[in-house]
């Protein structure tokens, strides 16, 4: 890999790791459905540039049933659940919940008609994640809050379907007019619901500088960086930002939130890695057993997605 590959590598891994962080800040002052529609409207605004010059809404033509299923498990339903749950749980356990998205696409995958054959090694991975996630699940560890957990990991499924749609019947659209139009959309989702919930009063300064950070940096650049990652590096190295993205949220939590690291964090964010890395192994064997195109993507063909 080059240079300029590495650092595109570490710095979508770190700025993918910071939203965990902003979002607990936001929610603080601001309610969750506010933090989804400044995040993605104002990341919709950003991109539309970068999307007009790649066609624009013409590129979409004849997508828009797919363009609306993958905003919808992307971008609507993931964000909106993880913004509630950080109201309770800790930056830190939300991001190690998300990492389990290689796990949940092996298991969507069995459940959606994936018949090719998976390593006995994956299998193991699979079960070590989850058992990771159990450890996060134990007295005292999420919170009290296991409804909380359960946005999270519902986003997470959310993470892991979405790239199917892409994979079926998006692969000709270019990315970031795709992901201004999905930012356009939940923005537009949300709107409404904005407006009947008000007035909303100005937030702290700390909340503001939250939110731009979430539209402008985690949203906006992220997604031009990780555009240019994959071009650097190809898609399947580029993949190796969803390991980074919890170790970062974990060490920010400690170190902005005072967030406390057990031993009971440190053990589920060594399992969940593990594990993920395990579920998302491919072998040349099971590979060239089922060579068509045709089939749902495995865990590693899923893209990285953005919190």
């Amino acid at each position: 890999m080059s240079r300029r590959g590495w650092i595109l590598l570490v710095a979508v891994g770190v700025i993918w790791g910071i939203p965990y962080l902003l979002i607990k800040i936001a929610v603080t002052d601001v309610t969750p459905v506010m933090v989804v529609f400044v995040r993605t409207a104002l990341g919709a605004l950003l991109l539309l540039p970068f999307a007009l010059r790649g066609g624009g809404l013409r590129v979409l033509r004849g997508h828009w049933p797919a363009v609306l299923g993958f905003a919808v498990l992307e971008i609507v339903l993931p964000w909106i659940l993880l913004s509630n749950a950080e109201r309770t749980l800790s930056s830190s356990t939300t991001g190690l919940l998300v990492a389990t998205v290689p796990i949940a696409a092996v298991i969507l995958g069995r459940l959606v008609g994936d018949r090719r054959p998976v390593a006995f090694v994956r299998w193991v991975g699979l079960l070590v994640g989850l058992g990771g996630v159990a450890l996060l699940l134990g007295p005292g560890a999420a919170g009290g809050d296991p409804w909380a957990v359960a946005q999270v990991l519902l986003a997470a499924l959310g993470y892991a379907a979405a790239p199917i749609i892409a994979d079926r019947a998006l692969r000709d659209v270019p990315a970031i007019p795709l992901t201004a139009t999905c930012l356009g959309i939940t923005a537009l989702a949300y709107a409404p619901v904005v407006l009947v919930t008000g007035p909303h009063p100005w937030p702290p300064v700390d909340a503001v500088l939250a939110l731009v950070g979430l539209g402008a940096l985690c949203t906006a650049l992220a997604f031009v960086l990780f555009f240019r990652l994959i071009v650097e590096v190809g898609a399947a190295r580029s993949t190796l930002v969803a390991y980074l993205n919890p170790v970062v949220a974990v060490a920010l939590g400690a170190l902005v939130l005072d967030e406390v690291i057990t031993v009971t964090v440190l053990a589920a964010t060594a399992l969940i890695l593990i594990g993920s890395a395990a579920a998302s192994r491919r072998t040349r064997d099971v590979d060239d057993a089922a060579p068509t195109t045709e089939d749902v993507p495995t865990a590693d063909e899923v893209r990285v997605t953005p919190t």
